[in-house]
């Protein structure tokens, strides 16, 4: 028998490494004989760097860099195993883990460390980037990053503005005269599954905003200097961001990468599979588990479990996803080749007593649903 095991992470306890490590252990005691395949996975936002460095036999170098409240942080880029294309994570630099909840405030957040991030890849050599932009704690429409790397945003009189999303309001002119030539020489894939326009009722603010921090009076004052941001980008480049698909991705990020990088879109999780070489590893199995933290109706929009669920449904192998919490609207993933989804909870609890006991649920939940599946087979 064998079992592939592609999970993402469960956000705030196990890491995607950690959980398919739990699985594993969990069907050797069901299962002794079976063969187990780990692939861990991600979708574009935390831990996609750490799937696509440890599936090609890849690097990480560590920087110091300005986090999203400008202090100093220490993230990381990967390199893959070709030594020649990097992955930058943009959580690892800008994102909401690096801010405690009640802390978290759109307004001043900022993308100044992901543009260092790319600063100190340039530097050592890279041109060919992948960028996984999930997870970011910011709406400041990529203005932190340009900035670090060259471009100066000035005020009606000549000063460069300040960071994050308030002081987008405050930008009059766009002087690119110092922006890294480097830039126009390389090449950046975008890993996200985001769609949403840059502003509007389905923009970066309105969407997104409120998960970072904002206040529904925080939201309109975004989405309103975002809009002038798109003017002056349109002004400057020719090109609208305003309902652009994609373009509202991390709090508006997705937007400067479309205007000022030789840049591209593609779903995270499918460059995942492609670099994970999750189709061929699929080959010959009785079945796959994936999961993640929350499965829910957001999760048939690209997410992890639908990616994998898809990849396997090609070749009518059975998908079992295992979740932290399971939501409305599951039933949307049935057509992209969902078996079944399982929540790990055991009986009504805290949050906090999930998290902490996170990793002998999932052990304890996997045990039982292959037991099961095996059963019934038999």
């Amino acid at each position: 028998m064998k079992l592939v095991i592609a999970p993402d992470s469960f956000k705030g306890s196990l890491s995607a490494v950690e959980v398919a490590e739990v699985m594993k252990r969990a069907i050797s005691k069901a299962l002794p004989q079976a063969e187990a395949v780990l692939v861990p996975a991600a979708d574009g936002g935390e831990g996609t760097m750490d799937s696509l460095v440890a599936a090609t036999g890849g690097k990480k170098t560590a920087v110091t860099v300005q986090g999203p409240t400008c202090q100093p942080v220490k993230a990381e880029y990967g390199v893959l195993g070709d030594n020649e294309t990097c992955v930058i994570e943009m959580a690892s630099a800008s994102g909401l883990v690096l801010i405690p909840a009640d802390e978290r405030n759109p307004m001043v957040t900022t993308t100044y460390g992901t543009g260092e991030l790319i600063k100190a890849a340039l530097d050592a050599g890279y041109q060919s980037f992948i960028l996984a932009v999930g997870g970011s704690a910011t709406n400041d429409g990529g203005a932190g990053m340009l900035e670090a790397l060259g471009m100066k945003l000035l005020d009606r009189d000549g000063e460069a503005v300040g960071f994050g999303g308030e002081e987008l309001g405050r930008i009059a002119s766009i002087d690119d005269s110092l922006f890294d030539k480097r830039i126009a020489q390389s090449t950046f894939m975008i890993a996200s599954d985001v769609q949403n326009p840059f502003v509007g009722p389905t923009g970066a603010s309105a969407v997104f905003g409120p998960q970072k921090g904002a206040t529904p009076e925080m939201v309109a004052t975004l989405d309103r200097h975002l809009t002038k941001w798109a003017d002056l980008i349109e002004e400057k480049t020719t090109i609208r961001l305003h309902d652009r698909a994609g373009a509202g991705a991390a709090g508006g990020i997705g937007g400067a990468f479309q205007a000022f990088f030789p840049s591209s879109m593609k779903r995270g999780i499918d460059l995942v599979i492609e670099y994970t070489g999750l189709e061929q590893k699929l080959e010959g199995a009785d079945l796959v588990l994936t999961g993640e933290g929350q499965i829910d109706y957001q999760t048939a929009s690209g997410k992890t479990p639908m990616g994998v669920a898809e990849a396997a449904n090609k070749q009518g192998i059975p998908v079992i996803a295992i979740a932290g919490s399971v939501g409305q609207g599951i039933e949307e993933l049935y057509q992209y080749g969902m078996t079944s989804v399982f929540s790990i909870v055991k009986g009504p609890m805290e949050l906090q007593q999930a998290i902490e006991h996170c990793e002998e649920y999932v052990a304890f939940t996997t045990e039982q649903v292959v037991r099961t599946f095996f059963a019934s087979r038999n």
